[in-house]
Parts: C-alpha cells; sequence; structure tokens
C-alpha cells in the first residue's frame, strides 16, 4: 500500500506557548529564525554550550528569548510546550527525544523525521495568507521550491482582498447558508480559468 501524508495540518496561537531549542549553531538559528517570523512574540528558551553569533544578535533584539549558555539537562523542559533539538549529536538528540515523550511534551529532532511529533514546514505568507507546506519529512528541498514559486504566483495585493473580503463578510445580513452562496459567488473568479 502506497504512503500516505497523515499529518494533520494546523495553525497554532504559538505565542501562547513556551519554547525550548536545545543547540546554538546554524541549525538553531534556522529554527529560532521560523518560530521569530512566524509567531515574533513566542517565549523562546535556548540552551547551548555556546552560540553562534546571530542567535546572540537576535536575543538583544527581542526580549522573549533567553539564552542559556551550560549543557542540555531533562530539567529544562520545566514550564515548556514545545522542544526543539538542534544538536549534530545523534545520541543526545535521542535523549532529548526521549525526555520529551516522558514529560508528554511535543518534539521536533531537525533531520530526523523519526525522532519528530510535528514538522516546521516550508511557509508562504503574504499578509494574512499563511500556507503551510509539508512533503512528510522527505524533502525539505521540495517543500522550500514550492514556497519560492507561491511567492512568485501570489500577488502583494493579496492582503487587501482578503481586507476587502472580511468587510463583505461583516456587512452580508444573510443567514450562513446564504452568506456561504454570496461569498462563494464574489470569490468566484479567483478560481475561474481564464479565457484566451
Amino acid at each position: 500500500m502506497k504512503e500516505t501524508n497523515n499529518l494533520f495540518p494546523i495553525f497554532l496561537k504559538l505565542e501562547n506557548f513556551r519554547v525550548l531549542i536545545v543547540g546554538g549553531g546554524k541549525v538553531a538559528l534556522e529554527k529560532l529564525n521560523a518560530v521569530l517570523q512566524n509567531s515574533p512574540t513566542t517565549s523562546i528558551k535556548i540552551v547551548s554550550k555556546e552560540f553562534d553569533e546571530e542567535i546572540k544578535s537576535l536575543k538583544r533584539q527581542h526580549a522573549n528569548i533567553e539564552l542559556i549558555e551550560k549543557e542540555y539537562e531533562k530539567s529544562d523542559f520545566d514550564n515548556i510546550d514545545f522542544v526543539i533539538a538542534a544538536v549534530n549529536d545523534l545520541e543526545l538528540s535521542k535523549v532529548i527525544y526521549n525526555d520529551a515523550k516522558s514529560k508528554k511534551i511535543l518534539a521536533n529532532v531537525a533531520d530526523k523525521p523519526e525522532l519528530c511529533d510535528f514538522y516546521l514546514g516550508a511557509i508562504v505568507k503574504k499578509g494574512n495568507l499563511k500556507i503551510a507546506i509539508s512533503t512528510n519529512g522527505k524533502s525539505p528541498t521540495i517543500a522550500r521550491r514550492l514556497k519560492e514559486a507561491f511567492n512568485e504566483l501570489l500577488p502583494d495585493e493579496l492582503d487587501e482582498l482578503l481586507d476587502n473580503m472580511n468587510a463583505i463578510r461583516k456587512e452580508l445580513k444573510f443567514d450562513f447558508a446564504a452568506k456561504i452562496k454570496k461569498l462563494n459567488e464574489i470569490t468566484e473568479v479567483l478560481v475561474s480559468k481564464q479565457e484566451n
């Protein structure tokens, strides 16, 4: 039987949670940037024996980032909701993952899909529109390429359209079914094929 992507797509209000990142190098920086670009006010604790200069720079720009210069310990999970392990040590990654499981904390271990409860997908963002792309952990490169294609394809004015549609939706006085029908009529042009 052919494998399918059974991941459940969900958009979290991450600023309501606390994130632990274990690691202080380039991969940790990439994960930190992913969190900050999508949820810049999220409480983030980063534990590492040393930190990349760019991580230190981001700490100076964001009061919600806490850097703790030390070796990882299981107690680092205190008051944490999610963990991202970005260490270049498979054995330590497994320890972090198992510690997270014992504390019922969701974990993502960089570049180890089998040690992930969630993936950080490629994100396309145009104002209030956000599209997450997942390849089920099989090819982050393909996900990045699709992200680039969507970024080029979707116009920057899309956010203005969303604002207009929101205003129209609020003004419609129909019952729910009629409101959906009217909104579908208005947006039909977005998906109709252009005649040559």
